[in-house]
């Protein structure tokens, strides 16, 4: 390549590789062929996936795992516009990708030329920026603005469109690739005098408690969260992409809260005097009435975007900041407080209200859960698609660090969890990693079994098959008197078979008592992606569950045999 003039492709490779990647995930056609040829003579590796949608769940699964921009590289027409979902997921989740997009010659743009889809303007509202290159000298600097958005301040999505004919120019003249970003602040300005005034709230408070979420994980805040917490000796919940910053296995965490979170977190939260909000932005799912959500209690909320602060749930203090920043501060001022008496009641709520599931009788998707993070550990990166097992393995999986727990909270998107636990494993080839998804979820991106046994992942793919797609058929039964349509997943396939049609290995686990044999061989396994078929109880429901649009103080406990309602 030294010996001849470098194009567009090769010198947005260049930039890409400049700025830390070495892995991209996708699949090629007719408008990306430049830049795949260049790929061929690049040392960026290449993963070929089975779908596009595929390609951005791994992507943002090596996000979520390194904290590293994760890169999608795609064509054109239908090829973009398949990775809106994954797009969509990682902008609700704040996690950083780059999209690189081959797109027709800019002399055909607008002319509904052979696959030619404006995909700047189809995503314009699930990406923080978006360019459409037509200039080959522009490619490095937009490049380095595109990775440099994407991680930074409130991290998210950035496309990149290049046309063919940009990729294909010849770039023989100086070119540019300083960031130019006027307007753009990647860090707010933290001010004092509101850090101060919280830290007295804190300090004053008889019944704090603390809610971190994912914004917390991302700003690497886990350790000064950590010394405040035991310091001030208060209690902490977190939300479903926060766990892990905080040790859930430590005695002042009381796990998640929410729609499906421990009926000890939301009772905690019922009586706290204080909500201190790191780095999560209150959604429906933890405060569904945002006009009841604590309303005896006073709150802060520490957010990087400014945005967020008062949006859903109206607060006393709103910190703008990075939340590592805003702790470090914060920790100065703050005094502790005599909180035995509260830690005393939140313990009590623990003891009461423990989470449960019946442990006799057919096997249970709770009780293959549990035996996994029993057998495994929490030195594990788990992966979860959506649904019930999602619920069930945020009730029963500790996790103690960040960024060892992926899942798609905002968008709730199916098909999410192996994709993006081969991401993850590519990330941290050295890590074990356990998806656990459903027997619905699974089938959305299954064909992405050939992506982990070509490239020999030794990932555990824990399927929970209750043959429903369960969280639906769950709010059929308790909200609409049963009346059951469109969940009954007759016609799954073998998934033994069908795992080994794609070269992997398979595992059955059908009575309880073979559980913990089952995935203790499943474990050991490690010449690649193995497939672990539990056929579990159809018609048992994720309890707690706090009803849509109902505060927290209407969970339906569940057990231990009928519905009730918390008085």
């Amino acid at each position: 390549m030294s010996d001849k003039k470098k194009t567009g492709a090769d010198i947005l490779l260049d930039t890409i590789y400049k700025n830390g990647v070495d892995k991209m995930f996708g699949l090629p056609g007719g408008a990306i062929i430049p830049i795949m040829d260049a790929v061929k003579d690049h040392p960026i590796d290449f993963i070929l996936t089975r779908h596009e949608q595929g390609a951005s769940h791994m992507a943002d699964g090596y996000a979520r795992a390194t904290g590293k921009p994760g890169v999608i590289l795609i064509t054109s027409g239908p090829g973009a516009t398949n990775t809106l979902t994954g797009i969509m997921t990682a902008q609700m989740d704040s996690v950083p990708m780059v999209i690189i997009s081959g797109q027709q010659a800019t002399s055909n743009l607008g002319l509904d030329t052979f696959q030619e889809a404006d995909i700047s303007g189809m995503s314009y509202p699930i990406v923080k920026h978006s360019y459409l290159i037509t200039d080959p000298k522009e490619i490095p600097k937009a490049i380095n603005e595109a990775f440099f958005i994407a991680s930074t301040g409130r991290p998210g999505p950035v496309i990149l469109d290049i046309p063919k004919d940009v990729a294909n120019a010849v770039i023989d003249e100086d070119y540019d690739d300083t960031i130019d970003l006027p307007g753009y602040l990647a860090k707010p300005e933290l001010d004092i005098d509101k850090i101060k005034d919280a830290a007295q709230m804190i300090s004053q408070a008889q019944k704090p408690i603390f809610l971190v979420g994912h914004g917390a994980i991302i700003s690497g805040a886990d350790k000064i969260l950590k010394t405040i917490v035991e310091d001030m000796n208060i209690p902490i919940t977190n939300s479903l992409l926060g766990k892990g910053c905080f040790p859930e296995e430590h005695p002042l965490n009381l796990g998640m809260p929410g729609m499906h979170g421990t009926a000890y977190a939301n009772m905690a939260l019922c009586e706290c005097d204080l909500v201190v909000s790191i780095g999560s932005r209150w959604d429906d799912r933890i405060a569904a009435s945002p006009k009841e959500f604590c309303a005896q209690a006073k709150k802060i909320h520490i957010d990087i975007d400014l945005v967020e602060i008062n949006k859903v749930v109206k607060v006393d203090i709103g910190l703008v900041g990075d939340a590592k920043d805003v702790l470090e501060k914060l920790h100065k001022y703050l005094e502790p407080n005599d909180t035995s008496k509260w830690i005393k009641t939140v313990n009590k709520f623990r003891k009461d209200y423990p989470l449960k599931y019946k442990k006799e009788g057919k096997l249970r998707a709770q009780h293959v859960i549990e035996e996994m993070y029993n057998l495994a550990g929490s030195d594990v990166i788990y992966t979860t698609d959506v649904g019930q097992h999602q619920m069930w393995a945020a009730q029963f999986i500790k996790i103690n660090s960040p960024r060892n727990w992926i899942s798609s909270g905002g968008a709730g998107t199916m098909g999410f969890g192996f994709p993006s636990a081969i991401g993850a494993q590519m990330a941290c080839p050295d890590r074990k990693v356990v998806t656990i998804v459903g027997d619905g979820s699974f089938q959305m991106t299954l064909s992405e079994l050939s992506t982990a046994v070509v490239n020999k992942l030794p990932i555990k793919i824990l399927l929970l098959n209750n043959r429903y797609l369960g969280m639906v058929r769950q709010w059929q039964n308790l909200f609409y008197e049963n009346r059951l349509t469109g969940v009954d997943l007759e016609g799954n396939p073998d998934f033994l078979k069908l795992a080994s049609a794609y070269g992997a290995k398979g595992f059955r686990i059908r009575r309880s008592s073979d559980v913990r044999k089952v995935l203790k061989e499943a474990l050991q396994y490690n010449a690649g992606p193995c497939l672990i078929d539990a056929v579990v109880e159809q018609h048992d429901n994720v309890f707690p569950m706090v009803p849509s649009g109902a505060n927290l103080d209407k969970m339906i406990l569940g057990f231990p045999q009928k519905r009730k309602e918390l008085e």
